[in-house]
């Protein structure tokens, strides 16, 4: 494929010195080849790309995946795309459970590899310079009565599930050595509240925080849309709660109580007070349109969301960027 100089990003006016930089996730380009995603994306206008590590793509898997990163991160720099690596890919491990195996599966060796997967992100990550690695927690097992210990010594700060509370633990246990490896990378782990996972909220990753002693690598991914759907805060409010933790971000639109992604103006989200609660916190990492369920018509919706968003940036009140919460 001939190169595609990258074209300058229009800005929106009334945006502050340090305006958003939009991305596209690949998980919603499934059906280009990556190249063919990332030169779209280029020629779009778009500052960056949530890059999904899956076969399709970039298989971290592969034998040869240092020598593939290498070649992306070539390609990414030619186009002047940001970065964040994203593990949500979900077959990648197990081609018959979806994002299986998790964290918090019940047999070691099955955890392992999903430790394995999220070392391997971390240091494509480096490799690619990205700004952050995006994971989640996973569901509670279908039988989660074996988390239970019934001789471990009371806690105070348990809750009134056992089988939760070992959860947590064993999900702390197996995050550990992942956030090892993004201290000594310096690539922050940005661990995304999911609707129906054992970590779904903002109040759950604090638990996390807690539990795991607040190490600096451990960050936060907030998507925009899971915010509407079951956070009690508006959107916006969630940006700001969550701003001194926050790594990366996702943004769709949704309705309340119904996990479904849709595009922009389909669901219930004010967009310009969210921007502008980002554009307050001084957030600079990239904000990543999330779609993995419109593949089949990726093109087109990554040119209609970007207009969107500057549309909606366009919106902010002068003066209101900048300043923190």
């Amino acid at each position: 494929m001939t190169p595609t100089p990258h074209r300058t990003n229009p800005r929106p006016q009334g945006t502050n010195a340090h305006p958003l930089r939009f991305g596209y996730g690949t998980n919603g380009l499934a059906d280009l080849r990556l190249d063919d995603a990332l030169a779209l994306l280029a020629d779009l206008g778009y500052d960056g790309v949530g890059l999904t590590l899956d076969h399709m793509h970039l298989d971290p898997l592969a034998p040869d995946i240092a020598a593939r990163t290498r070649k992306v991160a070539r390609r990414l720099d030619a186009l002047g795309l940001g970065v964040t690596v994203e593990t949500g890919a979900r077959y990648v491990l197990d081609p018959r459970r979806k994002h299986g195996p998790s964290l918090l599966d019940p047999d070691p060796a099955d955890r392992a590899r999903r430790v394995d997967l999220l070392i391997r992100a971390v240091r494509i990550a480096a490799d690619l310079g990205a700004h952050a690695v995006h994971c989640f927690s996973g569901v509670l097992p279908a039988d989660p009565t074996h988390l239970a210990d019934p001789a471990a010594p009371a806690d105070p700060a348990a809750t009134a599930d056992p089988a939760e509370d070992s959860a947590w633990k064993r999900l702390a246990e197996t995050l550990t050595p992942v956030l090892d490896a993004a201290t000594h990378a310096g690539v922050p782990l940005a661990v995304e509240p999911e609707p129906g996972h054992l970590l779904a909220t903002l109040a759950d990753f604090h638990h996390l925080r807690r539990i795991l002693g607040d190490p600096p690598a451990l960050g936060l991914t907030l998507d925009i849309g899971h915010c509407q759907c079951l956070e009690p805060l508006s959107p916006a409010d969630c940006v700001r709660a969550a701003a001194p933790w926050l790594r990366h971000v996702q943004i769709e639109d949704m309705r309340r109580g119904h996990h479904e992604h849709l595009p922009f103006g389909d669901g219930e989200i004010d967009f310009p007070p969210v921007l502008e609660a980002l554009a307050a916190t001084g957030y600079q990492a990239l904000t990543v349109v999330e779609l993995p369920r419109h593949s089949h018509a990726g093109p087109h919706f990554a040119a209609q969301s970007l207009p969107f968003l500057h549309r909606a940036a366009r919106a902010i009140p002068a003066g209101a960027e900048g300043s923190t919460p």
